[in-house]
């Protein structure tokens, strides 16, 4: 059983607020909470899936002795805020609350927040080559309000394996293609016909299920509404909603353009990656889908830990030029990355973009294991993904 990167930052949190531990189905998140129970005396699990754990959530009958609470997919209840915020103004003052779960613990932020105060919100992604590799996570480290030096002085040995079964845990640590498999398929029909269909009104869940396939075609490239709503014979209209929904149930996620200080920049179409990279058949978007993957669970654990603003963006203008990923802390843009399978190909458009934006920290990351050197031409450091992204969390 691997210590998940979260942990300790939960165990912390969980001494003055509820905890709101939420991610992608079969993410992990259920195993973390029992792992952070270990740490009590009296840990109460409850599941709204299960009748009998259901009646005493809402009677609020558990242990008076209990000194943690873990209430899993309580947000299937359709009043769960308020039944989450009484349990947590009602509790003993040595009672601490996890709450897990998925889509709907995102989702109800977006409107007025009742809990507002009471909580830390933590996103728990796949593992990642760091994670993956070490037997025990710390915490990152950031000091002085200024963005952290990453450490490239180890390089891991799991690239190949996380590339080709994804980081979520099932198939990663099993490690098998049949097994691998049969939990994709799995995976794909419970988001589709359980996840969606139980936190939107959409209907049409054949369709759905056709724009969760052509997405897999279409990810890694700036995605064109239009295009997508006449393959489907829906309006751009529906088509945007219906990629929201994607994105809100952990199927996939959106990386826009950044278009800030920079003269004929994209300001509209959005690049879309999907939480589960293993899925798509094209090494190269796999490989820069993972990378992908990798950046935004930075971005998250430094903003959820620490507050800062740390976003994930892509570089492109109407001229063709385009860098995959810039990263912006507190609305600075801090680093750029470009991906490649192996050294070589152009460094003009990250040279162009990262001189205009002041970006000292540029990255051509490759697939090849072993390569690290510095292109002085263009200030590129060209460097292996299993060094690069091993400096991430």
């Amino acid at each position: 059983m691997k210590t998940r990167y979260l942990q300790s930052v939960i165990e912390q949190d969980l001494k003055t607020k509820m905890v709101f531990l939420a991610g992608p189905r079969q993410v992990g998140k259920t195993t973390l909470a029992k792992m952070t129970a270990k740490g009590y005396s009296h840990p109460v699990y409850l599941n709204w899936d299960n009748p009998d754990h259901r009646q005493k959530i809402a009677r609020m009958h558990w242990s008076p002795d209990a000194d943690l609470l873990i209430l899993d997919e309580v947000h299937k209840n359709p009043d769960w805020k308020n039944l989450v915020k009484g349990i947590w103004d009602t509790r003993t003052n040595d009672m601490h609350v996890l709450v897990t779960g998925s889509s709907r613990l995102n989702i109800f932020r977006k409107g007025g927040d009742s809990l507002s105060g009471r909580y830390r919100l933590h996103r728990l992604h796949p593992f990642s080559i760091k994670e993956y590799s070490l037997k025990s996570c710390e915490s990152f480290q950031i000091e002085h309000d200024i963005p952290p030096e990453l450490d490239f002085s180890i390089e891991a040995e799991n690239l190949a394996q996380l590339l080709e079964f994804g980081g979520f845990p099932e198939p990663l640590l099993a490690s098998n293609r049949r097994q691998w498999r049969r939990w994709k398929r799995n995976r794909f029909e419970t988001v589709i016909r359980e996840d969606i269909r139980d936190t939107s009104r959409v209907n049409l869940i054949t369709k759905l299920e056709t724009m969760g396939r052509l997405l897999n075609d279409r990810v890694c490239s700036p995605l064109s509404m239009n295009s997508l709503a006449g393959d489907l014979q829906l309006s751009p209209k529906t088509v945007k909603s219906w990629l929201s929904i994607f994105c809100e149930n952990y199927f996939a996620y959106k990386v826009p353009p950044y278009h800030k200080s920079l003269q004929r920049a994209l300001r509209k179409e959005s690049k879309y990656y999907l939480w589960d990279w293993s899925v798509l058949e094209d090494q190269g978007k796999r490989f820069e889908n993972m990378v992908a993957s990798h950046l935004l669970k930075f971005c998250h654990f430094i903003t959820d830990e620490y507050g800062y603003s740390l976003k994930l963006f892509y570089l492109r203008d109407t001229d063709k030029r385009e860098v995959d990923f810039l990263m912006v802390w507190e609305n600075n843009p801090w680093l750029t990355v470009e991906c490649k399978s192996r050294p070589g190909g152009r460094l003009t458009p990250i040279k162009y973009f990262s001189d205009r934006l002041g970006v000292a920290k540029r990255y051509m990351v490759v697939r090849e294991h072993g390569v690290d050197y510095l292109e002085h031409n263009s200030g590129v450091r060209v460097i292996s993904a299993s060094r690069f992204l091993n400096a991430l969390v």
